[in-house]
């Protein structure tokens, strides 16, 4: 089974930037990255004018594009499948699958939080989240369980090392 762990965060906070400095030094640490990047609203990966474009306008439900060097898979579906089911079908060769929201999803969760955007925590505010693992922010937090420093994406990397990866 494939590790997972989910960065949520209110939007405009920081899950992005954050998240790529985090791959930045597993994969220099040789560790195989996979990220799953939720999106509540419709996006095409497919532009007007390419084959793959024309061809999933003609109505194929998959249309596959593969090079040397890269694949990119458009399949349509009336809903987003379970998150675990994304990765086992899709990340099983990976060390670790990072991803970016699902908030609701069951996996364990490292929260972003930078007080000048909310100081209220989605996973330790009204609710509380028992997969919330650590907590990434610019702020000193008192909490139940690890804050790391939104800032040294490094010391975050080493707790996704040693939780998950080790």
């Amino acid at each position: 089974m494939v590790k997972a762990v989910s960065f949520v965060a209110k939007s405009g906070t920081g899950k992005t930037t954050l998240l790529e400095k985090v791959i930045v030094h597993l994969k220099s640490r040789g560790y195989k990255v996979g990220v799953i990047k939720h999106d509540a609203h419709r996006f095409d990966i497919d532009h007007p004018g390419k084959d793959s474009h024309r061809l999933t306008a003609a109505g194929a439900d998959t249309m596959l594009i593969s090079s040397p060097e890269k694949l990119a898979l458009v399949k349509k579906h009336s809903q987003s499948p379970p998150i675990e089911e994304l990765i086992e079908t899709y990340f099983s060769d990976m060390d670790i699958v990072l991803t970016e929201g699902f908030k609701k999803s069951g996996m364990p969760k490292v929260e972003v939080n930078r007080q000048e955007r909310s100081a209220a925590l989605l996973c330790r505010g009204e609710s509380h989240d028992p997969t919330l693992v650590a907590v990434a922010s610019d702020a000193k937090l008192e909490l139940d369980v690890p804050v790391l420093d939104l800032n040294d994406a490094g010391a975050v990397a080493d707790f996704i090392e040693a939780t998950f990866l080790k």
